[in-house]
């Protein structure tokens, strides 16, 4: 496969996740737990079918501990973390310090062979945050709260969860993608046991929750772990990495069009910067197609 493809079908993970937040909302007041037990027990089943037509896919489940390791680590570490954080602190600046890990798998890349992190990859990361501090309105001050310290604390660690496991998949890149059936399985399972020991059982109350389950568990739980894997082991590592950005700014048009948020000021801006950081990080990737 051409890094180009790949780079393509990781961009569409991107484009998938960008419609959570909203999906989210429509599942309505299902326990967190939960709901990450049922979505990715579909996204396993969706993978799961493939194996009706290419059985030798099963074998993919075979692999070396530390690959189950950095995989379950990182589908149901990051996602725990990222609950812990929305519940020990306020949403908006827990969200900003998860949105992280794009700015820190562009730099992480450096560290892979044959990558080379140039200074306008770096400059295209950082105006690509600033851009997320001004799509959360850019208001900090509740970081310095002490008793949002744990929560704090919880999406920092999401966010080099998520982005040690999306660049250590570029270490194992003979790995093949069927292996993220088995992590999106552990996952489901995990989250099952901590779901049943500490959270109460709420099932959905109408077919809309219903149909918003089932799209989250193919779509940003399901068909993104697989596009995403495929992007982060054959494309354009720190292309993926600066367009990440655009995940946050996606999800909040999305909002406002189903009517979730309503467009400011802040929100334009945050899109030149987004875009322009994006832009600017990929400037190797246009300078190799002239």
């Amino acid at each position: 496969m051409r890094s180009s493809t790949a780079t393509l079908i990781g961009l569409v993970a991107l484009v998938l996740w960008s419609a959570l937040a909203a999906l989210t909302v429509a599942t309505g007041a299902i326990p967190a737990f939960q709901l990450l037990a049922m979505t990715f027990a579909i996204g396993a089943l969706a993978g799961m079918a493939g194996w009706l037509f290419r059985p030798a896919a099963m074998a993919a489940l075979r692999q070396r501990p530390v690959v189950w390791l950095v995989g379950v680590a990182g589908l149901f570490g990051y996602h725990a973390l990222y609950f812990l954080a929305l519940r020990f602190a306020p949403a908006a600046e827990a969200g900003l310090l998860n949105y992280l890990w794009p700015l820190l798998i562009v730099l992480m890349s450096a560290w892979l062979p044959g990558e080379r992190l140039a200074l306008h990859h770096i400059v295209g990361a950082l105006l690509g945050f600033a851009g997320v501090v001004m799509l959360f309105g850019g208001d900090l001050s509740g970081a310095v709260q002490g008793r949002y310290a744990p929560g704090f604390l919880a999406a920092l660690c999401a966010a080099f969860v998520w982005a040690s496991y999306s660049v250590l998949s570029r270490k194992f890149g003979t790995v093949p993608t069927d292996v993220v059936t088995g992590f999106c399985i552990a996952t489901a399972v995990l989250a099952a046991l901590v779901h049943f020991t500490f959270e109460p059982t709420v099932m959905p109350q109408t077919v809309t929750q219903w149909l918003a389950i089932v799209v989250l568990g193919l779509g940003p739980v399901g068909f993104a772990f697989y596009a995403w894997d495929i992007g982060m082991k054959r494309g354009d590592i720190r292309l993926l990495g600066a367009a990440s950005y655009a995940t946050p700014l996606l999800s909040t048009l999305l909002l406002i069009v189903v009517g979730y948020a309503e467009p400011t000021s802040s929100l334009w801006l945050a899109a030149f910067l987004i875009a322009g950081g994006g832009l600017l990080a990929a400037r190797d990737a246009f300078r190799a197609k002239r």
